[in-house]
């Protein structure tokens, strides 16, 4: 009965269009003060140490290394590297996005981040070298999704917060099925263009290929620094993301000069803007996962399964039934927020791997990023092509069923996920 009133209390407040970090808050304290006896002591208590989380400081960090990279000409270098690499192929243009995608991803952390920095300069190129507007679209728009997949991810960090599960080893078991995806998205580029025959690039010399590597090397260390770094104990991923902050700010303002120093405060105030709606996000969904543990909600729902007899993959089915739909209305952060604290405790008492859980439910948010109404790479594409949202959601299916797919071999191929960080010994 309490948990019917809660999700209709959230459901109604998000109905009205309100955010979800207000939805979730309101949520909280309305039930707080009518259905409970919750002392309010306990309350402050739990919202401050539910949020004095040391990996939690790791989101800022992340999202300024981002906007120094995406403002600071580091997605331009990776383009021409990734077009000197594969631009030669069927469809090259629209493989080097992927592949330009995915080194992106790889030292932003931020979907939306990729999707504008490298779409805004890919897609005209493209159009002008004569690929149809919704190829590109359909290309940026999935592969801007590896940003959340692709270490490092903040989307990992918020699954760590929601469920204390270690960011080493969700970082290092994305990097197979990260890389897999971004195979997966470029066979899906290269069939379509071969089929309808889209422009090839002349084949690069080695010469280009070494001058691109060598412009663009700068931003490339930087994942050989975070991931290099957790692998080897350097330092933590916390560490990681305040190295990869001071680092992209040296590289974008010291060695390409493309941001001045005047540049700097806008970039600061910027990331500070992002950083403190997600850690509002955070404090309330901390305080809605404290009633639903509080009512007994995610215990009762795994007795519940238990009891009816469902087994792993009936709940893993269910699982990704229910983030699909969560993809429909909530970003990325807030269904991670959510959902991690309900459904976890369940995962956990069926023995499944907490990493391999935290996988699945990232490569489902990848999918929410790229489907109406609210995929949010939709919204920052549309922004970029001038397409509509109808016209774009007909340009992602080729790519959005091959993720689809995808999201099935996640589920149930669970050594994607966790050969690599068993492998390192971080499990």
């Amino acid at each position: 009965m309490n948990a019917a009133i809660i999700f209709l209390l959230l459901l109604c407040l998000m109905l009205t269009g309100m955010p979800i970090s207000i939805s979730l808050g309101l949520t909280v304290l309305s039930f707080l003060f009518m259905f409970t006896q919750v002392p309010l002591e306990s309350v402050a208590l739990k919202l401050f140490t539910g949020i004095e989380k040391f990996e939690i400081m790791a989101i800022p960090f992340f999202i300024l290394a981002g906007n120094f990279l995406t403002h600071g000409g580091v997605a331009r270098r990776m383009i021409a590297f990734a077009t000197s690499m594969v631009g030669h192929w069927y469809g090259g243009l629209g493989l080097a996005g992927v592949l330009a995608c995915a080194l992106f991803a790889a030292v932003s952390g931020s979907s939306p981040a990729t999707v504008v920095a490298i779409g805004s300069i890919l897609l005209p190129a493209m159009v002008k070298a004569g690929f149809p507007n919704r190829f590109g679209a359909g290309v940026i728009t999935t592969s801007g999704a590896l940003g959340i997949l692709i270490p490092p991810s903040i989307v990992m960090v918020m699954y760590s917060v929601a469920t204390n599960t270690s960011v080493g080893a969700l970082f290092m078991a994305g990097v197979i099925p990260g890389i897999a995806l971004a195979c997966v998205l470029g066979g899906v580029t290269w069939y379509r263009a071969k089929k309808f025959d889209y422009p090839r690039l002349p084949k690069s010399t080695f010469a280009q290929r070494l001058k691109a590597f060598r412009e663009s090397v700068w931003g490339l260390l930087l994942i050989v620094i975070v991931m290099g770094g957790i692998y080897s104990g350097l330092f933590t991923p916390t560490e990681a993301a305040a190295m990869s902050a001071v680092y992209a700010f040296f590289v974008a303002v010291f060695v390409y000069k493309d941001l001045s120093m005047s540049d700097v405060p806008r970039v600061l105030l910027n990331s500070a803007n992002m950083s403190a709606m997600l850690l509002y996000i955070i404090t309330n969904a901390v305080l809605f996962s404290f009633i639903m543990t509080n009512e007994n909600i995610p215990q009762a729902l795994a007795d519940w399964m238990l009891g009816h007899g469902l087994g792993v993959i009936a709940f893993l089915l269910a699982v990704n039934i229910i983030l699909l739909l969560a993809g429909n209305f909530m970003e990325p952060s807030s269904i991670v927020l959510i959902f991690a604290p309900i459904l976890f405790p369940v995962a956990m008492k069926l023995g499944i791997d907490p990493v391999h859980f935290g996988i699945l439910m990232v490569v489902n948010m990848e999918v929410g990023m790229c489907h109406p109404p609210v995929g949010l790479n939709l919204y920052v594409a549309s922004g970029i092509t001038k397409m509509g949202i109808t016209e774009l959601t007909v340009a992602v299916w080729p790519w959005l069923l091959s993720m689809l797919a995808f999201l099935l071999a996640v589920t149930y191929v669970p050594i994607l996920s966790t050969w690599l960080p068993q492998k390192l010994g971080m499990m």
